[in-house]
């Protein structure tokens, strides 16, 4: 008895474990488990999930390529190729459900509603503009400020999108839309050359008034040194000539103080140099003598001929005295 009850208990756990086994599932890290409680969609946050009672759901982004045939303003055709990519909007999954169904398709199925409503929003923009004024960035711009609808009414979030491709349907209307960009470059070409060229002339002409200003300095500069070094030249050459002054004037001084002895003592004119270069001379000589003519004009008003005068009456009266 006890060992059928063994047996019981061990088939039940068994069966409890392949339950389990079967049932639960690993939610891997990439996965949305989503579940309904009370009417509402929820998602499960837990490790593992019974896969009877759970929508699992990839959460990477799912592709969208979109090509639509637009016009313009004026009836023009054009052509418009996207791509861009959308992934499930976290906080606003119910919606997700509701228009994808509890499928694990329901991601795809949104990504059409979302492509559905991009078509629309491509054709508004391009009706808003003429042919010539439709841009990608605009376009993409004109998009991504609507871009919130796509969370509230699809459940997704638009993760990126670009425009491939933007040409209009009339090929002659595309090769004129091309002339006039081309004419538009070649003309902001040759305005940015021009630009070009007035900003080296200006350049050049700033780049020469500055080094004509710093040239005129330097002249100023120089001429500045010039006068500074002629008037230290003045300031020497005056000194050298007062020195001059002084020294003529000293010169002077002394000559006539020598005068004055001599005229007060004429028997010291034989002391004088012009005397002794008279007897050094007449000693070189043979009975050479020593003659000294003066007339009386060279004599009169001279005081060398007072002196000499004088001299030669005072030798005289010494003699008669004697």
């Amino acid at each position: 008895m006890e060992i059928l009850v063994g047996a019981v208990i061990v088939a039940v756990v068994l069966l409890i474990v392949l339950a389990v086994v079967f049932e639960f599932r690993l939610r891997q890290p990439d996965m949305l488990v989503l579940y309904e409680s009370n009417g509402k969609i929820a998602l499960r946050k837990g490790l593992l999930y019974p896969r009877h009672f759970s929508l699992p759901l990839k959460r990477t982004t799912h592709p969208i390529q979109l090509k639509v045939e637009a016009t313009a303003s004026g009836n023009l055709g054009v052509n418009i190729k996207l791509v861009g990519s959308v992934a499930p909007a976290l906080e606003n999954i119910q919606m997700l459900v509701r228009l994808g169904g509890w499928s694990s398709d329901a991601i795809a199925r949104a990504a059409e509603e979302t492509a559905t409503r991009l078509d629309g929003l491509v054709k508004e923009y391009a009706e808003q503009a003429e042919i010539r004024a439709l841009s990608s960035t605009g376009l993409v711009d004109y998009i991504n400020e609507r871009s919130a609808q796509f969370n509230e009414k699809f459940g997704v979030e638009l993760i990126s999108l670009a425009v491939q491709s933007m040409e209009p349907a009339d090929s002659e209307i595309a090769d004129a839309l091309r002339q006039q960009e081309q004419a538009r470059l070649l003309e902001q070409t040759e305005k940015l050359n021009n630009q070009a060229r007035v900003s080296a002339a200006k350049a050049k002409y700033q780049a020469d008034e500055e080094i004509a200003e710093m040239e005129h300095t330097l002249e100023l500069k120089k001429a500045g040194l010039k006068k500074a070094l002629l008037e230290q030249e003045n300031a020497l050459a005056r000194q050298r000539l007062e020195d001059e002054l002084t020294r003529n004037r000293m010169r002077l001084a002394f000559e006539k103080e020598e005068l004055e002895i001599l005229k007060n003592n004429p028997e010291l004119l034989v002391l004088t140099p012009q005397a002794a270069r008279l007897a050094e001379a007449s000693q070189g000589l043979k009975n050479a003598r020593t003659i000294i003519s003066l007339s009386p004009q060279d004599l009169a008003g001279s005081e060398l001929g007072s002196l000499f005068q004088n001299m030669l009456n005072k030798a005289l009266e010494a003699k008669n005295n004697g």
